[in-house]
C-alpha cells in the first residue's frame, strides 16, 4: 500500500492520493531530482501479481510515453519498484470537463468548438502514432484556467499493431460512450475514439447525454440501435455543427470521419460564413445489418421524389410478399378444416396434422424462451445495482470524492462546512445520505467539511445590517470589529449598511478570531467654501452631488469688504453636520462699481 512519505524509486516522495481506478492509483508526488511535482499511477497491488494485467499495464506506458503534444499529458517515466510498476506523467492543476459541466450544465458554442479543435488535434497526434485512447469522455479531459485542454488517462490505450486484444480489454470505458462496434463485443478501431468524441461534442453542447437507461446493458443497446437524437432540438446551432456530431457517432464506421484529423479538419471551418446554410448531412451507407439498402453516394440534399417513390416501392413488396405469405399460411388453415369435414383421406389429414403440431411445437417453445427471459433474465438487466455509502469520516475532500465515485455514486461539486471538534479542519465529517446508508449506484451524495473547532464560515455580508450580523457573529465567540469609512455613493447607502468585510466571504473564523465591518462614516460636516480651496462653483457642486445636498443658486451682494467674485458666506455654516435633502446657499461678493476683470478669470481677484 502506497502512503505519504514514501518514496517510489527512491524519487518520488507521495504526497496524497488525487484518484483510483479499475486498474491503478494515481498519487500526486514531488520529484526530488527535478524539484516538481508529477502524478504517479501506480498498479493496484491486486493486479501486479496478474501476468495479463502487468501486460497491459506496460503496454499503456510504452504507448503513452511515445505522445508528445500539447492536449495530451506528457509521461516522464516509466519503471518498477519493489513490485510496483508505475507511470511518472505532468501534474495537472484545473478542473475536469464533466466538473465544468455539473456548474454551468451546458457550454457555449464558441467553447465547444475551441474544445473539440484540441482534443481532436491531441488526437491525431495519438491516432498517426496508431494509439487508440478507447476512454474519451469528460472525466479524462482536463481544463486550465488559460482553457489549455489535456487529454488524460491513456489506461486502456493500446497500439493497433498489438496481438493480444480480449475480450475484457474490448468492452473498457464508460458505457455512454462506448461505440456500438465495442458494444457489441467487437474489438476497438480509431473510429471507435471518433465516435465517443462526438457524444463528448453533443453532451458539451446540450449539458445532456444522448443514451441514458437504468443499466449499462440498456444503454449499450440504445448505443448499438437507436440515432443520435438532433442536437439542433436541444440548442440553437448552425447545421454544419450538427453535421459534425453525425458523421462523428455513425453506427457504421464506413459513415464516420476516418480519424480524428479529418474530424479536426471539419471542425476548423464549421463557424464560416460559407457553411451557414449548409444542408443536412446524408449518411451513404446502411447503419443497421438488417439495412441492406446502401446508397451509392453521400447525399448533402434531401432524397429526390422519384428515388423516395422507388424505397416506397420496395417496401411495399416486402410487406406484400409477407400478406402473401401470410394468406397462404391461412388458405392452408382453411384446406384442412375444409378437408376435415369432407372426410379426406386419413393418409392425407394425419399428415398435415403432424405439420400443424410442429408449428404449435414451434411457437410454444418460442414464447417460453421469450417469457423465461422477461422473468428470469430481464429483472437482472434492469436492476440498479445498491452500494453501502463507506465511512470517509476524515478523509480529505479529494480522498473521499474518489472513495464514493469509485462505488458509482455522484458527489456533489458544492460542499458544507460545519463546525467540528474531533475532525481536523478541512476534512469530512459526514455525508447526505449519511455514512452506511444504502442507496443506489448514481446517488447524489453532500460532503461535510470541518472547519474546526467553533470555527465559522463566513457568508457575503455587504449590504446587511451591521448591528443584526454583528449579533449572529458575537454568538458564536467571534469578535466583531466595527470601521467607518466614505462610502463611493452617499446616494445608495444607508448609515447601518455593511460596505464590506474582512476576512472576505469563504474563509473560516475559528472561535475567539477577529471580523471587521466596514460601514458608511454619514458623519460628515460642511467644509468652509470661503476657502481658496472652494473658488470653482462646478467643484462646489459636485461636492453637492455626492452628499445628496441642493445648491441653491449663489446670491451675489454689493460690498466693498471682499474682492469681486470671493465667496464670503455660507449657509449652513462650516462644521455643521451634513445632512441628506439640506440645502447650501453662498454669498459671493460684487463690487460695487461693477468691478473689472483685470486677470480675465471672471473673479476681478488679481
Amino acid at each position: 500500500m502506497i502512503v505519504k512519505g514514501q518514496k517510489i524509486n527512491d524519487r518520488y516522495q507521495i504526497i496524497k492520493t488525487i484518484g483510483e481506478g479499475g486498474m491503478a492509483n494515481v498519487y500526486l508526488a514531488y520529484d526530488t531530482i527535478l524539484d516538481r511535482n508529477v502524478a504517479v499511477k501506480v498498479l493496484r497491488g491486486d493486479l501486479a501479481t496478474d501476468e495479463k494485467f502487468v501486460r497491459r499495464f506496460q503496454r499503456e506506458a510504452l504507448s503513452a510515453s511515445s505522445l508528445s503534444h500539447p492536449n495530451i499529458v506528457e509521461v516522464y517515466d516509466v519503471g518498477e519498484d519493489n513490485e510496483s510498476y508505475y507511470i511518472v506523467m505532468e501534474y495537472i492543476e484545473g478542473k475536469q470537463l464533466k466538473q465544468l459541466l455539473k456548474k454551468r450544465g451546458k457550454l457555449t458554442l464558441n467553447e465547444v468548438v475551441d474544445i473539440m479543435l484540441q482534443v481532436t488535434d491531441g488526437m491525431s497526434a495519438a491516432h498517426d502514432s496508431y494509439i487508440i485512447h478507447r476512454d474519451i469522455k469528460p472525466q479524462n479531459i482536463m481544463i486550465l484556467e488559460n482553457g489549455l485542454i489535456k487529454i488524460t488517462d491513456f489506461g486502456i490505450a493500446m497500439a493497433l499493431n498489438s496481438t493480444q486484444l480480449t475480450q475484457t480489454n474490448s468492452v473498457m470505458g464508460s458505457v455512454h460512450y462506448l461505440p456500438p462496434e465495442q458494444a457489441s463485443g467487437k474489438g476497438a478501431t480509431i473510429q471507435s475514439d471518433v465516435y465517443s468524441m462526438g457524444i463528448l461534442m453533443y453532451e458539451l453542447l446540450t449539458g445532456e447525454l444522448p443514451f441514458r437507461g437504468d443499466n449499462a446493458v440498456e444503454i449499450a443497446l440504445k448505443q448499438i440501435k437507436e440515432p443520435i437524437p438532433s442536437v439542433k432540438d436541444k440548442v440553437d446551432v448552425p447545421q454544419s455543427i450538427e453535421n459534425i456530431i453525425i458523421k462523428a457517432t455513425a453506427k457504421n464506421p464506413k459513415n464516420r470521419y476516418a480519424d480524428a484529423r479529418e474530424m479536426y479538419e471539419d471542425l476548423r471551418t464549421a463557424l464560416s460564413k460559407e457553411r451557414e446554410n449548409e444542408p443536412k448531412y446524408m449518411l451513404k451507407y446502411a447503419e443497421n445489418d438488417n439495412e441492406n439498402i446502401k446508397k451509392s453516394e453521400v447525399r448533402t440534399t434531401p432524397v429526390p421524389p422519384d428515388e423516395e417513390e422507388k424505397n416506397k416501392k420496395k417496401a411495399k413488396d416486402k410487406n406484400d410478399e409477407f400478406l402473401d405469405k401470410f394468406a397462404e399460411t391461412e388458405e392452408i388453415k382453411a384446406t384442412k378444416i375444409e378437408e376435415k369435414k369432407s372426410k379426406s383421406s386419413d393418409k392425407e389429414e394425419k399428415k398435415k396434422e403432424n405439420k400443424l403440431l410442429l408449428i404449435l411445437a414451434i411457437i410454444f417453445t418460442s414464447l417460453f424462451v421469450v417469457v423465461t427471459a422477461i422473468v428470469v433474465i430481464v429483472p437482472k438487466f434492469l436492476d440498479v445495482k445498491e452500494v453501502k455509502i463507506p465511512d470517509v469520516k476524515n478523509m480529505s475532500v479529494v480522498d473521499a470524492e474518489a472513495a464514493l465515485e469509485k462505488l458509482g455514486l455522484d458527489v456533489e461539486n458544492d460542499v458544507k462546512y460545519e463546525d467540528s471538534s474531533d475532525v481536523e479542519e478541512g476534512n469530512v465529517t459526514r455525508t447526505s445520505p449519511q455514512i452506511g446508508r444504502t442507496v443506489k449506484k448514481g446517488t447524489s451524495i453532500t460532503l461535510y467539511v470541518s472547519s474546526g473547532e467553533g470555527g465559522v464560515v463566513l457568508e457575503d455580508y455587504t449590504g446587511q445590517n451591521y448591528n443584526k450580523i454583528q449579533g449572529i457573529l458575537e454568538e458564536k465567540n467571534i469578535f466583531v470589529v466595527i470601521k467607518k469609512e466614505e462610502p463611493e455613493d452617499y446616494n445608495k447607502v444607508t448609515a447601518d449598511q455593511i460596505l464590506r468585510q474582512e476576512p472576505e466571504k469563504g474563509k473560516v473564523v475559528k472561535s475567539g478570531g477577529t471580523v471587521t465591518l466596514y460601514i458608511p462614516d454619514m458623519n460628515t460636516t460642511y467644509p468652509d467654501f470661503t476657502t481658496d480651496e472652494w473658488k470653482s462653483i462646478e467643484k462646489i457642486q459636485e461636492w453637492c452631488d455626492k452628499y445628496s445636498v441642493n445648491f441653491a443658486e449663489p446670491v451675489y451682494d454689493m460690498t466693498d469688504e471682499y474682492p469681486e467674485g470671493k465667496i464670503y458666506k455660507q449657509t449652513p455654516l462650516a462644521g455643521t453636520r451634513v445632512q441628506t435633502g439640506q440645502t447650501l446657499k453662498i454669498h459671493i461678493a460684487e463690487s460695487p462699481d461693477g468691478g473689472e476683470d483685470t486677470d480675465g478669470t471672471g473673479t476681478g481677484e488679481e
